[in-house]
């Protein structure tokens, strides 16, 4: 049950790594303000780092990880480009990260309260995505 659950766990963090750093990658050359790029740029390396940490335990269990929904990271593409099309601001930019730094969290916490047999090394690179997804979230609100 550990080994399932760890590998779960990893699973989901995989996926939403990849979404969060794709999203961050998608609007940060909209960006304007210096600030905000560089708020932008050090999460997306933090998401980076937790990649690596969570692709090198799955490879351990021998599995390739997760990819995005489909149909989450099209839509997620399609509103990301619509509102930026409308207003190319840093506002826009820091509203869409902000909402899906709140989707993640959610969905990491669901998921760590989900696969409560995880081992402990997963449920803190977990704890630690959500961490930066928060601080992220308060580092956007003056971009608001």
């Amino acid at each position: 049950m550990i080994e399932q659950d760890t590998v779960k766990l990893l699973r989901e963090c995989d996926a939403g790594i990849k979404m969060g750093v794709d999203s961050i990658a998608e609007v940060l050359e909209y960006a304007c303000d210096n600030t905000l790029r560089h708020v932008l740029q050090v999460c997306k390396t933090t998401h980076e780092k937790l990649q690596h940490e969570v692709r090198v335990l799955l490879d351990q269990y021998h599995d390739s990880g997760k990819e995005p929904n489909p149909m989450a990271k099209g839509m997620s593409w399609v509103k990301t480009n619509v509102k930026l099309a409308m207003e190319d601001s840093d506002k826009t930019i820091a509203d869409l990260i902000t909402d899906g730094c709140n989707m993640g969290v959610k969905s990491l916490t669901r998921y760590l309260n989900q696969y409560k047999a995880a081992d402990e090394k997963s449920k803190t690179i977990t704890k630690d995505l959500i961490a930066s997804e928060e601080k992220l979230i308060i580092q956007l609100r003056p971009f608001l």
